[in-house]
């Protein structure tokens, strides 16, 4: 399993729309509407980066009112 940090970019007036559009998918595990540069950050969790590709092509592409993601693939240290 792997997560992720997408940051998402959405229009103006729509972020309550694209937040509902995917608060019930199964690969998010959480939803912050957040200020700044970014609207929304969406931790997902994914078996592989295949999926991760699928999760991007086949549900954040298809909302028309996001304009930008950028995808954070999360590491954690080994000491």
């Amino acid at each position: 399993m792997m997560e992720a940090f997408v940051l998402v970019v959405v229009k103006p007036g729509y972020e309550e729309e694209v937040h509902n559009a995917l608060k019930d998918n199964d690969r998010i595990k959480e939803i912050y509407r957040v200020y700044g540069e970014y609207d929304l950050i969406l931790r997902v969790k994914v078996g592989s980066i295949e999926e991760l590709d699928r999760f991007h092509d086949e549900v954040l592409r298809k909302l028309r009112h996001i304009e930008m993601t950028e995808t954070l693939i999360a590491s954690s240290y080994r000491g």
